[in-house]
């Protein structure tokens, strides 16, 4: 088993991994460094290997697919998880690993936007994207992550091997924070200074499909752990609506004495009883989600024997 295991996912790097791996096995000679290829054409894995890192390959595309195999595959006590890109300083790494190995930390953050970010980012909408997934989060599960979707991150054995990767692409990210955050881990953030891209290098991030994709994913993880609020959320939409088509009719039939609106009167009877039926769904899966939060507070004693 490793102490240390920097792990790289690497999507056509070529002109950047050859420096991002020497940059981490100077400031961390005792690590073992893996490239994992993700289908790279412009060999990057080649360089890598020249480099001095340990090279695998993942065939299935996307970020999330890589990740995955990561985690199953390589055992250590501390993992380091970086881009290939070249846009994180390695100096950062050494205080990272020891927030895990010493104080016992799950997940250490390295938080761009307090940084850098917003000055050396020059996509397009990332950095209003950035700002409205860190509001989102945090507002939904009452944290304060400052930087919710960095690639530069440092785990704890017992988080990398009871995580259960569900994402496929750039999303993984975004995944990592919110199960940290609902199964209570110890995360910290080190502020991380961050440099752009350098010429010739390209972002395989999309900044509309992607995003798209980040969205949707707080939202299924947003109904899968905290599923009385989403569902109730849902039930009060409805139950205003009900109330907005009912209320008339009703003041109509206290000045006359008569219904005037039967249909008005038949769709908010039906808004009301699906409005019901979303609270009763949210009370039965908020009872199945502690029971699984139970069970696998039970899977992590297990992990840590």
């Amino acid at each position: 088993m490793d102490k240390v295991a920097v792990l790289i996912p690497c999507y056509n790097e070529s002109v950047t991994i050859e420096k991002v791996v020497r940059d981490y096995k100077r400031v961390l000679p005792e690590a073992s460094i893996y490239v994992y290829d993700n289908n790279s054409s412009d060999g990057t894995d080649g360089i890598a290997k020249q480099a001095g890192a340990i090279v695998r390959y993942e065939y299935r595309q996307g970020k999330g697919n890589v990740i995955r195999s990561m985690f199953r595959d390589i055992e250590a006590e501390c993992y380091l998880m970086i881009d290939g890109d070249d846009t994180y300083p390695a100096e950062s790494a050494p205080a990272m690993i020891d927030l895990v190995l010493q104080k016992g930390v799950d997940m250490v953050i390295g938080d761009r936007l307090s940084s850098t970010y917003f000055t050396e980012n020059k996509r397009r909408f990332h950095n209003s994207g950035n700002r409205m997934v860190r509001g989102l989060i945090n507002r939904l599960f009452r944290s304060d992550i400052k930087d919710i979707m960095t690639g530069y991150r440092a785990f704890s054995r017992m988080f990398v091997k009871s995580f259960p990767v569900l994402s496929k692409g750039f999303e993984i990210e975004t995944e990592m924070t919110i199960h940290a955050l609902d199964k209570n881990f110890l995360i910290e953030e080190i502020p991380v200074s961050y440099r752009d891209r350098p010429e010739g290098s390209q972002s395989k991030l999309n900044t509309v499909s992607d995003g798209v994709k980040v969205l949707k994913t707080i939202a299924t993880l947003f109904r899968d752990y905290k599923p009385l609020l989403f569902f109730s959320t849902i039930a009060m939409v409805c139950m205003i609506g009900a109330m907005v088509l009912f209320v008339p009719v009703l003041l109509e039939y206290f000045a006359s004495g008569v219904v005037l609106r039967f249909p008005s009167l038949i769709v908010s009877g039906v808004f009301a009883l699906i409005a019901i039926l979303l609270w009763i769904c949210g009370v039965i899966l908020h009872v199945i989600a502690k029971k699984h939060r139970q069970l696998y507070e039970l899977f992590l004693n297990q992990i840590k024997k």
